[in-house]
């Protein structure tokens, strides 16, 4: 007798299931549990790491974080506004500024910016915020760039034909009719890039922080270096996770609002 393709799904699944199942009992049962916990979770280091963690290294993550969302959404928009322009070269500098910063990763521009550029000029960075966040905006204005576009251009062209036909210049209708509109469908997107940030500005550390700029991933590995323990990159992980695992439900919950409301 045949057996349906709903069954073999079926079969299929409950195979996976105790595979899995299987994995986990025989990870359970090799892994020295004790040895884990004092290596990578030690409770008199986890204490240890409070409130410095949070009134520093999490502040000044934050402080990273904001700097480059506000100066890449500033960027984004009008880098956006460019590639939609009439005028030729306008649309061909943005592509070419969009192509440049996202084809190249972050560290690489973290550290041409950081140093290749001060090293050829002997020009310095009047301080580390401006010097972690200017590389942020910039890698992130591109991407936001794309974002802010593809929002735009999903309104509606009679809204602009409309807003014309009543008198309204194209900048103003823009401004007052066509980007708040496209605001609306883009904040989930741009909540996302927020997050992606947020994990980013752990690669500010190559440039060398001070003391009072640390962010989470480089008081994390200090911490290893001072207790020769794991547990303070563990700290670190959790403090990133009560960051982002809020905003990528929020991100969850403005997708399905925006999906109820378009049915």
């Amino acid at each position: 007798m045949a057996i349906s393709k709903r069954k073999k799904a079926q079969y299929r699944r409950i195979a996976v299931y105790l595979l899995s199942v299987a994995a986990l009992v025989a990870v359970a049962l090799v892994v020295d549990w004790g040895q884990l916990q004092r290596a990578m979770f030690r409770w008199d280091i986890v204490v240890d790491q409070f409130p410095h963690i949070l009134t520093g290294a999490a502040k000044n993550t934050v402080i990273f974080t904001i700097f480059g969302f506000a100066g890449g959404l500033s960027f984004g928009l009008l880098f956006a506004l460019m590639r939609l322009s009439t005028i030729r070269p306008y649309r061909w500098f943005a592509a070419t500024y969009i192509e440049i910063f996202r084809g190249v990763p972050l560290l690489v521009t973290l550290l041409i910016l950081g140093f290749g550029i001060p090293i050829a000029t002997g020009w310095h960075w009047p301080n580390p915020y401006v010097q972690g966040a200017v590389p942020l905006a910039l890698v992130a204005s591109a991407y936001m760039a794309e974002t802010i576009r593809a929002g735009i251009e999903a309104v509606p062209k009679g809204q602009m034909e409309a807003a014309r036909s009543l008198g309204m210049s194209y900048s103003r209708a823009m401004v007052t009719i066509i980007i708040p509109q496209a605001l609306r469908i883009i904040v989930p997107p741009l909540t996302n890039e927020f997050v992606l940030l947020i994990k980013d500005t752990s690669l500010i550390s190559v440039l060398g922080v001070t003391e009072g700029t640390r962010d989470l991933a480089r008081f994390g590995r200090d911490g290893v270096n001072h207790t020769a323990n794991a547990t303070p990159l563990i700290v670190a992980g959790l403090v990133y996770l009560a960051m982002t695992i809020p905003l990528t439900q929020l991100v969850a919950w403005m997708e399905r609002r925006a999906k109820a409301e378009s049915r």
